[in-house]
């Protein structure tokens, strides 16, 4: 077998047991023109959540989703096997070889046998595959590259995950042994792109730093495999450089990967993690363990925890790409970080962030018992990459593990640290003190998506309070000039004074905007100096159960607007209250944002804001 120690048992009995598809089907039949593959749909009880173990739930949605997926594959000229209908990938366009991934969702679901799969052995879905990944192919040029957003372009992304996704289809069809004359194409387009992707000297990948270090391990991933299956000393070497490359020039001193030159939860956590946790399967190069730990310790700053164990908030203003905000403590299948667990024995505290085995099997045993028919997949909200992470079995922590994991996180471990880092001109700066724990990103900004300033304010009984978004000139901690213009869009140089309370400045470049911060044991004072009038805006993260009241008496509804004249608010949540104070009475407004957190909706975001002359101090206590 090709895949070696790295699989699971079941994957290769799985494998094995596929090696006898190819003597029961013919060639591959040719599709008529215009007329797509013909998958008999599934009945509308079926499939039955029972009949699937445990790990294989993530499949479900993707098997009932197969027929209309295939059915909107092309046939006719021009671009026969463009796997449209925007299922996955912008644009859906037959020149974006990343719209053709799902030719890994195609193979998997031809070749494995299930007792819930109808579909191995279909010819109608072998011939559809067959024509996908013809069409795919052709689009690879002839350096190695394929194009994702312009026909001539030679796309880091589409050629980086193709090297995924073909890797892992060749070995499925080997086993299988079918369509040995695309199992030739696909090894030459594979040594192709590894050709072009592995090159030093090849600036579309390799920069200092990675500008998207997410698609080169994506590349790095699909090559280790690849190479397994069809070794080449010299590819090898150039592979086991990258690797050191990736480590020294992906991963910044602060610990995060690099996106556009910063930080991104959701490529770092969601994409890059998962797909370094693939390449050291394939590998077993020691690297990636070590920038595993190192980016675990960045996260250990930056997710915040919710104290009755429901979650973690994200530290989301510094993010440059995306804005993933929050993610639940268990997330069930299918789930995009579930591969980051493959690193959790070799980094224990990577386990705060994973799902516990018993949380997990508990949120699948509930799965199997809903009598409700499996729900399809909506398009675009589809992932190939689900299923090809689900290879390797499952390592996820104990519940103890975990919570023995939380426990040592800095901010829950310690009531009193100062952490600065620096990355780039961008400075994080992290304070803890008894009943307060607050972040700021100060200095340059690696894009304009971030925001700088205050990002987040979180207590260990009352959890987060504060989180100022990224992407937004309305969810954000910051002093707003007129125009809707707020010091967090744009750069903020930070002085750091230290002593206690511990004390930093930060200031606009043109000086418009000047903010003192001190913090110590559960209070936060904030005096800004403007050159004109402006609004305090506070995004507060808000529980259906708090009780929010203005000082004048005016109650805040959870989900609602109100407007007072007084000098603060206090926020009640369980035994204590957040104080927050502007010092004399203002025309101060709470309304309700759209956004809400978490699997059960019970936060929600809710703006504060306090229009003032152009100085105002603002304090907040918490009082627990």
């Amino acid at each position: 077998m090709t895949y070696g120690p790295s699989l699971s048992r079941r994957t290769l009995l799985t494998a094995a047991g596929a090696v006898g598809i190819a003597g029961a089907l013919p060639a591959p039949p040719a599709l008529a023109s215009g007329i797509a593959p013909s998958l008999a749909a599934l009945p509308p009880v079926a499939p039955d959540r029972r009949a699937f173990a445990a790990d294989e739930q993530l499949y479900a949605p993707y098997l009932v989703s197969l027929a209309a997926m295939t059915g909107d594959l092309r046939t006719s000229a021009p671009n026969a096997g463009f796997l449209g209908g925007g299922w996955w990938r912008k644009p859906s366009e037959p020149y974006n070889a990343r719209v053709q991934e799902h030719v890994y969702t195609l193979t998997w679901f031809l070749t494995d046998s299930r007792p819930w799969n109808p579909y191995r052995g279909n010819t109608e879905l072998l011939a559809g595959l067959d024509t996908a990944l013809g069409h795919y192919l052709g689009l690879q040029h002839p350096d190695g590259s394929w194009p994702e957003y312009d026909p001539d372009e030679h796309s880091l992304a589409a050629t980086g995950f193709a090297l995924g996704y073909l890797s892992k289809t060749h070995v499925l069809l080997k086993n299988a042994k079918l369509l040995p004359a695309r199992r030739t194409q696909i090894a030459r387009a594979t040594h192709a792109a590894m050709t072009w992707l592995l090159d030093p000297a090849n600036g579309r990948v390799w920069q200092t730093p990675i500008s998207y270090a997410n698609q080169v391990a994506a590349g790095l991933a699909g090559s280790a495999l690849a190479l397994r299956t069809n070794p080449d000393a010299a590819l090898r070497t150039r592979l086991d450089n990258a690797f050191a490359r990736i480590a020294q020039h992906g991963q910044g001193p602060a610990g995060f990967f690099y996106e556009k030159g910063g930080t991104d939860m959701n490529y770092n956590f969601e994409v890059m993690l998962p797909e370094l946790a693939d390449a050291w399967r394939q590998s077993h190069n020691g690297r990636l363990v070590t920038m595993a730990g190192k980016y675990t310790d960045w996260l250990s700053y930056n997710l915040l925890r919710e104290p009755d164990g429901s979650g973690w908030f994200s530290n989301v203003a510094p993010s440059t790409r995306t804005s993933a905000l929050a993610y639940d403590d268990t997330r069930p299948d299918p789930e995009r970080t579930a591969l980051n667990a493959q690193f959790v024995p070799e980094v224990p505290s990577l386990g705060a962030f994973a799902s516990a085995r018993e949380d997990l099997a508990a949120a699948r045993a509930a799965w199997a018992a809903d009598t409700s028919p499996v729900t399809g997949l909506t398009k675009q909200d589809t992932s190939p990459r689900i299923l090809s992470h689900a290879l390797y079995g499952e390592r996820n922590p104990t519940r103890q593990a975990k919570a023995e994991a939380v426990r040592a996180l800095p901010y829950i471990a310690s009531k009193n640290f100062t952490e600065r880092r620096t990355d780039r001109g961008q400075d994080f700066l992290y304070v803890r003190r008894p009943d307060v724990y607050l972040g700021a990103y100060l200095g340059n900004r690696a894009t304009t998506m971030a925001r700088t300033g205050l990002s987040f304010l979180w207590h260990p009984v009352a959890g987060t309070v504060v989180q100022s978004l990224n992407d937004n000139d309305h969810g954000v901690w910051a002093t707003v000039l007129p125009g809707q213009v707020p010091d967090a869009d744009g750069p903020q140089a930070g002085q750091f004074f230290g002593g206690a309370p511990y004390a930093f400045r930060f200031a606009t470049p043109s000086g418009s905007v000047v903010t003192d911060v001190r913090v110590s044991d559960g209070l936060v004072r904030r005096s800004v100096r403007a050159v004109s009038s402006a609004t305090e805006t506070v995004p507060l993260v808000l529980k259906a159960s708090d009780r929010v009241v203005f000082t004048d008496g005016t109650t805040v509804p959870w989900g609602g607007s109100v407007s007072a004249t007084a000098t603060g608010l206090d926020l009640h949540r369980g035994p204590g209250v957040v104080r927050i104070r502007w010092g004399a009475a203002r025309a101060a407004t709470v309304a309700a944002a759209s956004i809400r957190y978490l699997r059960d909706g019970s936060r929600r975001m809710h703006i504060l804001k306090v229009p003032h002359g152009g100085s105002i101090d603002v304090s907040i206590a918490l009082d627990y």
